[in-house]
Formats: C-alpha cells, sequence, structure tokens
C-alpha cells in the first residue's frame, strides 16, 4: 500500500501470508489476509482445503491471526466492519466482527440446512452461496436450497426469511438478479428481483420482493423456459433478458421492470423452423436402491408411440434441472449433440444419478439400467438397439458397465478413467494438481486412500473386468488431456485390443480433454454418427471402423468411405 499524502510504503503480503483482500470502499482500517501456507501439504486431498486468517492493521503493516484452520473462504464485508464465511465443518454462515473481535455463527439456530444437500460425494458439502449485503454492512443476505435469508452480523436481531419462506412452500428456488453491475452493496430500501426455477417441472422465470417490506415475493414471468441475463438500463426502467426452451433459441427480449409488456427483440435463428427438431420430457422411475429419479427423454419430432425407435443413453451425474436448455446443432467437442441424433429418429434418454460412497460404477448401474428399463416396458424403445454415449465422468461410468452388461449394442466413453488405481497416484496436468483429491473427497467418490480401500479401488476400475467386455466400444482419448491423463485410456484399449474385442481409439494430437478445434469437432461429430448408425440402424461401416486409419496418413486420410454392412448386423438391425 502505498499512502499518498504520507508519500509512505507499506507491504501488507508476505510470504506466509500471500493473500490479502481489501474492503470494497477502502473504510475500513485493516485488510483480511489468507494463507494456505501450513496446509500445503495436505492440498492434494484434504478437501476443502483448510486456510489461517489474520487481520492486517493498514497503517503498521502488523497482522493478528483471527482463525485457524478454516473450511471456507473469509471475505471482508463491504464496508470492512466484518470478516464472513460459510464453515463447511459445521454447515452454518459466520462472522467476525472487526472491532472487537466476536465471532458470531449466524445460522445454526435457524434449523434449516444451508449446506447443498443434494451433496454426494465423500467430502464436507459446500453452501448454496450468498447474493451480497445490504448498505452500511447492515445484513448479510445468504440462501438455502428456497429461500434468502437476511442475517444481522450483530447478533442482536434474529434472522429473517426474506422471501417469507415461500420458496421452500411452493418447491421453488430464488436467487438474487444483480441488475446494476457496478453495485457493490444492496440499498436497505431496494427492491429485489429474483430469478425463481421450479424443482418440479423446471420452469423458470422471475418475482419480485423487497429488503424491508414484509409479504411474499410478487411473480412477474414464469414459464416453461430458461431465463437468463437479466439487465438493466443504467438510466432507465427497461430491462432486457433471454429466454429459451429445448425448442426455442435463448432470443433477447425487453421490457419494463413489470414485466407487464414484454417485446421479443431477435429471431436469431428463423432457419430452425426448416428442421425437424422433437421434443423433452421430464421422466421418473425408482433406483434399484429405492431412490426417486428423475431424467430428460428427448423424442423425435412426429413421434409415434405405435413405433420402435434406436435410443441413445447419455449422462453426467445430474441433468433434469436443463430440461428447459436450448441445445444448439453444433460440431460435439465430446459427447453426442441431442439436437442431431433426435432429428436423426434416435432417443436420447439422460438419467439423473446419485452416489453411495466407495461404489461409483455400481451407483451408475443402480439409476441408469432401471431407467432403461421403464422406458422399454413403455413399448417404444427399440430394446435390442441401445447404446450408451459420454464423457470424462460419464466416460468412466460407460467403461464400467460394459463390464457389467450386455444390454447395450454399442457405447462410446470419452476420456474414461480406466484403472483408478493407477489414475491415482497420476497428475492432473492442467493444473499439477496430484489426482488423490479426486478419489478420496470428491467426484470418483472412493473416500479413502488406496491403501485403505483397495478392493474398492480395484472394484471400480473397468480394466480389471475388461475380459468380461462384449459390447463394442468406441473411446476418444487426446493426448494433450489435462484433467485425464491420457494413458488411462491407452491401459484400457490395448487391454481390450489384447482380449480381441471390438475397439476403437479415437486421438486428436494436441487437444485437451474437451475438443476446441472445429475440424475435430466436425471429425467427431460423423465418427459419432456413423459409429452409432452402423450398430443402431444397420448402417455401411466406414473405412476407419473396418480398416483403421493407419498413423503415417493421419489428417490426409479419414476412412470415412462406407463398406457394406455384415449382414449379420443388417439382419439383426431391421429386426
Amino acid at each position: 500500500m502505498y499512502e499518498l499524502n504520507e508519500r509512505r510504503m507499506q507491504q501488507l503480503a508476505t510470504l506466509q501470508v500471500p493473500e490479502v483482500y481489501l474492503d470494497a470502499y477502502l473504510a475500513g482500517p485493516v485488510a483480511l489476509g489468507v494463507s494456505e501456507e501450513n496446509y500445503k501439504m495436505t492440498i492434494g486431498y484434504d478437501t476443502p482445503s483448510r486456510k489461517d486468517a489474520y487481520l492486517i492493521d493498514l497503517k503498521t503493516g502488523t497482522s493478528k491471526q483471527v482463525a485457524a484452520g478454516m473450511r471456507g473462504t473469509p471475505r471482508l464485508s463491504p464496508m470492512g466492519r466484518y470478516v464472513y464465511w460459510y464453515e463447511p465443518a459445521d454447515s452454518s454462515w459466520h462472522t467476525l466482527s472487526v472491532k472487537d473481535g466476536v465471532k458470531r455463527n449466524l445460522t445454526k439456530k435457524i434449523g434449516l440446512p444451508f449446506y447443498d444437500e443434494t451433496n454426494d460425494v465423500p467430502s464436507l458439502p459446500g453452501s448454496y452461496g450468498h447474493p451480497g449485503w445490504v448498505e452500511q454492512d447492515s445484513y448479510l443476505l445468504v440462501y438455502d436450497k428456497h429461500d434468502i435469508w437476511k442475517l444481522d452480523p450483530s447478533g442482536k436481531k434474529a434472522p429473517a426469511n426474506l422471501t417469507d419462506s415461500y420458496g421452500r412452500r411452493q418447491n421453488l428456488r430464488f436467487r438474487y438478479e444483480k441488475i446494476d453491475e457496478e453495485e457493490k452493496y444492496i440499498p436497505a430500501n431496494a427492491t429485489l428481483y429474483l430469478s425463481a426455477f421450479a424443482y418440479g417441472n423446471k420452469a423458470g422465470g422471475y418475482y419480485r420482493d423487497y429488503v424491508q417490506q414484509q409479504g411474499q415475493p410478487e411473480k412477474l414471468i414464469f414459464s416453461d423456459h430458461a431465463y437468463t441475463q437479466l439487465s438493466k438500463a443504467k438510466k432507465d426502467n427497461r430491462i432486457t433478458f433471454r429466454r429459451g426452451s429445448f425448442r426455442e433459441y435463448n432470443d433477447l427480449y425487453a421490457s419494463e421492470l413489470s414485466f407487464a409488456k414484454v417485446e421479443q427483440l431477435s429471431r436469431a435463428n428463423p432457419q430452425m423452423a426448416d428442421y425437424l427438431w422433437g421434443s423433452v420430457e421430464l421422466v421418473n422411475w425408482t433406483s434399484t436402491e429405492g431412490e426417486p429419479l428423475e431424467g430428460l427423454l428427448y423424442k423425435p419430432e412426429n413421434f409415434d408411440p405405435k413405433k420402435k425407435y434406436p435410443m441413445l443413453v447419455y449422462f453426467y451425474e445430474r441433468s433434469s434441472d436443463g430440461m428447459h436448455n436450448h441445445r444448439v446443432p453444433a460440431p460435439s467437442a465430446s459427447t453426442i449433440n441431442i439436437p442431431y441424433f433426435v432429428s436423426n429418429d434416435y432417443l436420447v434418454f439422460v438419467p439423473d444419478i446419485v452416489y453411495k460412497d466407495g461404489y461409483p460404477g455400481e451407483s451408475a448401474m443402480d439409476c441408469i439400467i432401471p431407467g432403461v428399463q421403464m422406458l422399454t416396458a413403455q413399448g417404444f424403445v427399440d430394446e435390442k438397439n441401445m447404446a450408451l454415449q459420454g464423457q470424462s465422468w460419464g466416460g468412466y461410468q460407460i467403461a464400467y458397465m460394459v463390464t457389467r452388461t450386455n444390454l447395450f449394442k454399442a457405447a462410446m466413453a470419452g476420456a474414461p478413467v480406466a484403472n483408478m488405481t493407477s489414475a491415482y497416484g497420476g497428475i492432473r496436468w492442467s493444473t499439477g494438481m496430484s489426482r488423490q483429491f479426486q478419489y478420496e473427497r470428491t467426484q470418483s467418490r472412493i473416500g479413502g486412500t488406496l491403501w485403505e480401500k483397495p478392493l474398492q479401488f480395484i472394484e471400480n476400475s473397468p480394466l480389471f473386468f475388461a475380459d468380461r467386455v462384449k459390447t463394442p466400444l468406441l473411446i476418444m482419448h487426446n493426448d494433450q488431456d489435462g484433467a485425464v491423463p491420457w494413458y488411462q485410456g491407452i491401459e484400457y484399449f490395448m487391454a481390450l485390443r489384447r482380449l480381441n474385442k471390438p475397439v476403437w481409439m479415437l486421438v486428436y494430437n494436441g487437444e485437451d480433454h474437451n475438443l476446441v478445434q472445429r475440424k475435430n469437432r466436425k471429425d467427431l461429430s460423423v465418427r459419432l454418427s456413423q459409429f452409432f448408425d452402423h450398430y443402431l440402424k444397420g448402417a455401411p461401416a466406414p473405412v476407419w471402423m473396418q480398416q483403421g486409419v493407419p498413423s503415417v496418413v493421419k489428417g490426409k486420410e479419414y476412412g470415412f468411405g462406407l463398406v457394406a454392412p455384415e449382414p449379420e448386423i443388417a439382419a439383426e438391425a431391421k429386426q
């Protein structure tokens, strides 16, 4: 810090406390120092990582430690009167008064969860977040699953549900929309504009509420769409927002803040009317563990329930909340383009998955297979022509599933982990982090070290059961993958080749976890289409599937030419 009047330089950060934060208005006498230096040895596996907090005197540069081993990330309130953070260890929001050093738990007595209730990894859950502070640091606003809470950081006033618990009663989710880009705090007399999302039917829209006035939020606009990018003119009450759905592009709309009259400003993709698009619906079923589940079923245009359609099953944890997201037909970075396949008479099923610690592969099976069976029982799915597709974590689950079931005619796994025992000791090359945290505490969900749970590492590794695979498998794994080590795909491919299994591997040189170059995205899109058309529709196999592409002609010859279909495949596809 440099004092202009006194022409004096003051060092604030040090090697021991390298991160320093100031309040939004430079109004307080102290800065906040945050340090992970005492816990760096554990960052690769201890999640959420721990931190120490310090208050640094802006005049003298002296620091005082005020908290140790915090799991949350501390910040200063806009006026610098409080340090605040969410602490995963007790699932509560906390403040520390800069003036007197008093710490307060602001949410403990409310009796409702402020942690992410859908968390299913073996790690402490995070919060739902917070929209900001009311002016003069008078209130901290935070979210639960449904509503917004107004918390007095001094502890003198009881917590108040700003949205009158309306979200919880109506099974909605309210979130604050910051329509002033320069806003540093929320005015005490502010009118709040809230995005709203219905957990039940996935509808969306906007509501209005007030910081000071009591009463339930007022609905302004709500429909079976996804609403995004609400923005207000700086000197007028005009607003713009985007609205879309699977069948409607996210065009731009305008209105007054009352939303009384909505005007569509753009019609960006009129050519959509010339194409078969399809529809999406929410489906429900129960896992083999008795867990109620949701998923999305995309159907072709002019769907006929008396016909049988081939079906692709794509998944990545939970996707059903995105029911009304618009999906643009575009070359694929790693996954199937849903509008493309639906418009070509495929069903696409996107199931949600919930996990139990130590058994991620089995959890996928427990959720996906009953969902597929629920759909095939309805009579319009061609149960002899179904396939799996997924990328990264989805790719791993597919690599696992084909060792356990022959229900699917073909499968494509992008960037799969095949051997958790070798992947555990690997590096995420994009960040330099050890991969150990992922298996012990996050997405891979083993819940312990390789030495604590060796059997679960092996049981969840497809490589050790590759001899069981009968499903034709297409793998994509690129040589510059910064998330999942390239050798994971190689291990699985070489094992399946050694076992004389039907397997192909695509490697795009110089590409990362997901494809970036458009030429490669187009290439992958063609190969995905040819692969699934061959196995699920009996189309001729391309040269690259029958003969491969020699490395000496890679980039010059592509092998897209078609070969006459094998008689037994063509006959089976027509049945």
